[in-house]
Order: structure tokens, then sequence, then C-alpha cells
């Protein structure tokens, strides 16, 4: 192996080059593009080939062992709340306690919720129905309603786990999936607040987008022919992860009774399970769903993960045979004696694969392979840290080459420079400002 650090620095561009140019240009889908970029870099710096390959299995099983449990079980939530019509009962529930004057706040609240378990384009489906109807009540622009939807959707989709982005950050940075659960939902209000009731409405005053052609023809009718489940169940469901996994934080630094139960029930894989089986009972087998019917449903939800699941096993093994070659201890160590905080670092290399290639999955997932070895054990940082900090990067620039820019575009009925004044606009100052608030916090706390 090189023993010159500036060829293996050389080596990680160029890797990364490689990355993008397989992705971007050669179409070969991400999780290939990881496995030959890995292996590529594993033998040009030196790694004996045996060597090559058992680092890419370890890196590949380490990054799954844990979040493809979480993965599982969170895609399984979030399709029984998806086919029970639970999501859009409780945006429906929320605009009449909110009130048509504060609508947009019903919007914002709602889409929070319904995105802590469920993907970002599952969730703009259920609810760009609402924003459509809104617009057209109020006629005020459909900014006003879509945009403080969309921002808590895509901003809980990138930073709270059980998405798969910050889980598989949350395992190859090092990090407790629990804190990341707790501290990835408060960080992501500050950023809906201000990207989805600050900006939007003042974009809203400033581009009038009326309700689009789109909006007759595709209005999505229920699966069920079934009430909704109760409100306050549905609400006890999407926080239920969230509270078990708090109470086992609470556990960790407090000598309370029945301690030991209360960090196995807050464990992310039993809050989770415990999780699936109340939505499995509530909003199917109570519901009169067959138990063939519900197994089919779960089966359904674990169909879209397969792909996911490979792109983090890639990441994974890209980010071991980082490790192994020896750039990350070279590289760490030039972090440490740099001015340039290393927050900053994880975010640029995130927002950098986001603005190349489009997905934020794929983008956060690829930038913690790479990021890992190089911040790992620097002084005065948490893990969760730099998890924060990578995920918000990951968030920012999305644009033409990313399919959730086009399903904004569409479904709201926008050209493409509105697209870039409004969405990326948005997504530009929430991945911005959540980085300013984790290096604030940082500097607060050391």
């Amino acid at each position: 192996m090189p023993a010159n650090g500036t060829y293996l620095i050389c080596l990680t561009v160029a890797t990364l080059a490689l990355l993008l140019t397989l992705i971007l240009v050669a179409k070969l889908h991400a999780f290939v593009a990881l496995l030959i970029s890995a292996m590529a870099m594993g033998l040009a710096s030196g790694m004996a080939p045996e060597k090559v390959l058992k680092s890419i299995q370890s890196g590949f099983g380490d990054a799954l062992g844990f979040v493809a449990v979480v993965l599982g079980l969170g895609a399984m939530i979030g399709r029984f709340l998806e086919y029970s019509g639970g999501g859009r009962a409780l945006a429906d529930w929320l605009l009449e306690k909110f009130g048509m004057e504060h609508a947009a706040w019903a919007m914002l609240a709602a889409a929070f919720l319904v995105g802590l378990p469920i993907f970002f384009e599952v969730g703009f489906i259920i609810l760009v129905p609402l924003v459509w109807n809104l617009a057209r009540e109020t006629k005020r622009s459909l900014l006003f309603y879509g945009l403080p939807m969309a921002a808590a959707l895509t901003i809980t989709h990138s930073l709270v786990p059980p998405h798969p982005a910050p889980a598989a950050a949350t395992q190859l940075l090092g990090g407790d999936l629990g804190s990341t659960i707790l501290y990835g939902a408060a960080l992501s209000i500050p950023m809906a607040l201000a990207a989805g009731m600050v900006y939007g409405p003042w974009i809203a005053r400033r581009i009038h987008i009326p309700v689009p052609d789109i909006a007759k023809t595709l209005m999505r009718e229920p699966e069920t022919d079934i009430a909704p489940p109760p409100i306050p169940v549905i609400i006890l469901l999407l926080l239920m992860p969230v509270l078990l996994t708090l109470g086992a934080t609470v556990a960790t630094v407090k000598n309370i009774p029945f301690k030991s139960a209360a960090i196995f029930i807050g464990h992310p894989y039993t809050a989770l399970t415990l999780t699936a089986l109340v939505a499995l009972y509530f909003f199917g087998i109570r519901r009169g769903l067959s138990r063939e019917k519900a197994s089919k449903l779960a089966t359904e939800a674990f169909l879209p993960t397969g792909t996911l699941i490979c792109i983090m096993g890639g990441g994974g093994a890209l980010k071991q045979i980082i490790v192994d070659s020896g750039v990350g201890t070279y590289a760490g160590n030039l972090l440490m004696t740099s001015s340039i905080s290393p927050l900053i670092v994880v975010w640029v290399i995130a927002a950098a694969m986001r603005m190349a290639q489009g997905s934020a999955t794929v983008a956060i997932i690829t930038a913690a392979g790479i990021a890992a070895p190089l911040v790992k054990g620097i002084p005065g940082y948490s893990p969760n840290e730099f998890i924060l900090a990578l995920c918000c990067g990951g968030s920012s620039f999305s644009h033409v080459n990313d399919s959730g820019f086009w399903m904004v575009t569409n479904y709201f009925g926008m050209t493409v420079p509105q697209s870039l004044r409004t969405w990326t606009a948005m997504k530009i100052i929430s991945s911005i400002l959540g980085l300013a608030t984790v290096m604030t916090v940082h500097a607060l706390l050391r």
C-alpha cells in the first residue's frame, strides 16, 4: 500500500469522480457503481485483491447489520398507515382544529407527523389533494399551503430515522439511532418552520401558482371504504417510536424504576416492532383486514426497500475500503489540524453528492461512507453532530436531476424556473439553517 498521504487523497478524489461518472454518464445503478468504485480504490491503493474483497464484505455487513431491521419495520408502519387512510384523516382533523385562517400551519403539522414514518413521495401523494382544495377555496397561491407541506415531509425524510438515509448515516458514522431520532426530529422543527412558514408565504406572495389541471385527474381514491382509524390512535402510532426512544434515553441517565425494561423497550428494534404490531392491529386486523391481506401489505412494504438496502451496503463497502486503505486516518489527521470545521466538511461532501446525482438518499448514504473514516475520532465532536450536519447537506440542492424536483414541479403545475425559485430555494434555506443550528449548538456546548 502506498504510504504517501497525498497520493491517497488524490486517489479518493479520483474514486469519487469514477463513482459519479459511472452513475451519471454510464447510467449504472448506484449499488453497482459503489461496488466498482470500492474495488478500484482498494486495488489502486495497493491492497491485496483478497483483502479488497474481505473489506467489501465486512463493510457491507456492518452497514446492514442494524439498519436493515429499522428500515423494514419503518416501511411496514408507513404502509399500514397509508392503507388505512390515517394520514389523510389526520390532515383533515388538523385543518378543522386550526381553521382556514391557519390552514398552512395545519398542513405543516400534518406533514411533519405523517412524514415521521412515511417516505416523502408517499406522504406527498396523500396530502397534495388537500393543498389543491385549500388553494382552490381561498384563491391563494398553491405555494402558500404546498411549501409548508413539502418542507416538513422532505426534511423529516432526510433527518429522522427510520427513514433510510439518516438510519444508514447513523450506522456508518457510529451514532446512536435513538439519539438520531430525537435530535433529528428536534432539528427538523426550526428547519421546517423557516423553510415552510417563513420562506413559503414570502415567495407565495411573489409567485402565484394556480391549482393545476392535473388536480382534476389525479385525486387519489382511498384503498378502503372503511372509516379511517380514530385520530388519537393515529397520533399515538406516529409518536410511539419517538416516545419509547425518549423513555430509554431518560432511563440511561437517571436511576428510574424498571430501568432495564425501559431501555429494552426504547431500543429502536423493540420500539419499532411494538409500533408495527400496533399498526397491524389497529390499522389492519381490527378493521376487518384478513391475516392473508395483512401479510400481503407487509410484503408490499418491503419491496421498495430492496434497492435502498443494496445502496446502503455499497456505501458501507466503500467506507471500509477508505478505512483499510489508510486514507481515512491520514485525512482525519489533516482535519484535526485544519481551521475548517469538520461539520462544514461533511456538509459539503453530502451537498456535492446531492447536487451531482440527485437522490438525497444516495447522497447521504454515499457521503456517510466517505466521511466516516475522515471524521472518526476527531476530539470535541460527537457522531450525532456529524450525522445531522451530513444529512442537512444531503437534503440540499434539489434540482433537475432529482425525481422529487419533478414530482413537485408536476403536481404543483410549475415551470422549471418557478420550481428552482421555490422548491430548490426552500431546500437550500432549510439545509443551511440546519447546518448553522448544529454548529451553533456545538459552539455553545463546548
